[in-house]
């Protein structure tokens, strides 16, 4: 029973890792707009940047971890 609710939470294909990142990407830019308001000027394009940037690296290593994944096996 709980093998099949922790395989809902699994990311398996690059298709998934893909959606998830646009997700994150949406937030971290709506979050970024935010910054932009509290923070006008360079430090608020400043903390966008940094929220957009933390999403790149994220996408990133969840591809990476796929492949890793599919030639190492799950363990």
């Amino acid at each position: 029973m709980f093998e099949k609710i922790r395989r809902l939470f699994v990311i398996k294909t690059k298709f998934e890792v893909y959606l998830i990142t646009y997700a994150l990407a949406l937030g971290a830019c709506e979050r970024g707009k935010l910054y932009l308001d509290q923070y006008p000027g360079f430090g608020g394009w400043l903390l966008f940047v940094a929220c957009t940037g933390a999403v790149f690296m994220a996408g990133a290593k969840m591809l990476d971890a796929i492949d890793y994944q599919k030639a190492y096996g799950p363990e």
